[in-house]
């Protein structure tokens, strides 16, 4: 084994790099909050904060020695190889680079956080928070480590697999690891856990735009962490991912708006929030294998794509809260196809043959077949056991009073000020709900309900 060489401007990058990406949950919280109705937005919001808590101790735990531990058979690594994030740099994922081992390892772990975190938005408004942190702990190491160890820790799915032979996989941040993985467990939990009360019938806008639109653009930002940061130093590669990135997410934005304005006549700050995600979903496994020119067109499609995907759930009557499938599977396999059709070298519109396309094409397929069986087993053992639906008449109240006894947008001190102009002769209609006994405040359940 080589000794290891430190560099420490390979490892600044990665920990900035790895603190951008940890951003990107806390941004997912903004944007998926302010999809929801205001009633629910601080349960939303909790689901993926919930996710940064319970991944980050599975992950070092077992979490990381599943993914990348000394292989067995293909599918995982040595589970307890690594307990506790234990292990010598010359160990590292990026000991060529000069990074520690635990700067790689905690560099993956705020993907495994993210990756989880994005699922939430397929089942909002109507779980329990207890069983969606235990299925948060569970499917991170029975599903997205095992994952990431076939793509990339020396399985099955990665350039030592069997595919390899006839042309390398490429998955430079996550395509298949992280939003088709997603993408494909968001929809095993909307059809396990059901529709949310009166989906179909009743409007369920997103009560706070400005909040999606700032979700979105720490998304943008947090995500040249994830892409750039996984060219492991800062050299071209992660310049070339950082360029694509913002391309690919401009074409994309650019993409969605033309699907609106043709379908709907006018463009709106959903869509380009929206947009914005799909570019970043697209671009993600195929940011270093693509060039400038080529990242415009994937973006495009993605955001045509994921477009038109997100008004299938109503069609097919699958109630995909936040669009998790529309934008993060079909966005993800526009850009592991893509790679197989754009990429400068192999791809087939590009004179390199269908090799890659195919090999790209099977390890999308075998990532949606083992993601949908296993995330399967465990939603359904967890229906049959925790439960994952809160009560009707919560759900109707709004599960941030009912569950969490708050609400995210407290009007009692604009009640106080009219009671008391009320109080000084001004004429007044003001009916209050009796005062909380805790708190001294207007009962809470009229607090920021956007009805």
């Amino acid at each position: 084994m080589e000794t290891f060489e430190l560099d420490t401007g390979a490892t600044a990058w990665i920990l900035t790099s790895a603190a951008l990406v940890l951003l990107m949950t806390p941004g997912l919280a903004l944007f998926y909050g302010g999809m929801v109705r205001a009633r629910t937005v601080l349960n939303m919001m909790l689901m993926s904060f919930g996710a940064m808590a319970v991944v980050a101790i599975s992950w070092t735990l077992a979490g990381y020695s599943i993914a990348f531990g000394d292989d067995l058979g293909g599918i995982l690594g040595h589970p307890l190889q690594h307990f506790g994030l234990v292990g010598s740099d010359e160990e590292s994922l990026l000991a060529g680079s000069g990074v520690p081992f635990l700067v790689a390892a905690g560099f993956q772990l705020t993907f495994a956080i993210i990756s989880t975190a994005l699922i939430s938005g397929a089942i909002a408004d109507r779980v329990k928070l207890g069983t969606w942190l235990v299925f948060a702990a569970i499917w991170v190491l029975a599903v997205y480590s095992p994952l990431a160890h076939m793509v990339w820790g020396g399985g099955l799915l990665g350039a030592d697999g069997p595919f390899a032979a006839i042309a390398e996989p490429v998955d430079f941040a996550g395509g298949t690891v992280v939003h088709i993985n997603a993408g494909v467990a968001g929809l095993v939990l909307a059809l396990v856990v059901g529709a949310r009360q009166g989906f179909g019938t009743e409007p369920m806008k997103p009560h706070n735009l400005p909040l999606v639109m700032l979700g979105a653009a720490l998304l943008w930002f947090g995500w040249f962490g994830f892409n750039a940061g996984s060219a492991g130093t800062a050299d071209g590669a992660a310049g070339l991912a950082w360029v694509n990135t913002t391309v690919a997410t401009a074409g994309a934005m650019l993409g969605w708006a033309l699907v609106e304005k043709i379908r709907d006549q006018h463009v709106t700050s959903l869509g380009a929030a929206s947009g914005v995600v799909a570019g970043l979903v697209a671009i993600t496994p195929a940011a270093a294998a693509l060039t400038p020119l080529t990242s415009i067109v994937l973006g495009l499609l993605a955001g045509l794509a994921c477009a038109l995907a997100v008004g299938l759930k109503h069609r097919f009557g699958i109630d995909d809260s936040l669009d998790v499938v529309g934008v993060h599977l079909v966005g993800g396999l526009v850009g592991t196809l893509g790679v197989g059709l754009l990429a400068a070298e192999g791809g087939l519109l590009l004179g390199g043959g269908i090799s890659l396309l195919l090999v790209q094409t099977l390890v999308a397929l075998a990532a949606m077949l083992f993601s949908g069986a296993l995330t399967a087993v465990i939603s359904l053992m967890l229906k049959h056991t925790l439960g994952w639906r809160i009560p009707e008449a919560q759900e109707l109240a709004g599960i941030d009073i009912s569950q969490h006894a708050e609400s995210g947008y407290d009007l009692s001190g604009a009640l106080a000020t009219r009671r008391e102009r009320s109080s000084h002769g001004r004429p007044g209609s003001i009916t209050t709900r009796p005062a909380d006994a805790r708190t001294g405040e207007p009962h809470p359940v009229t607090a920021g309900e956007n009805r």
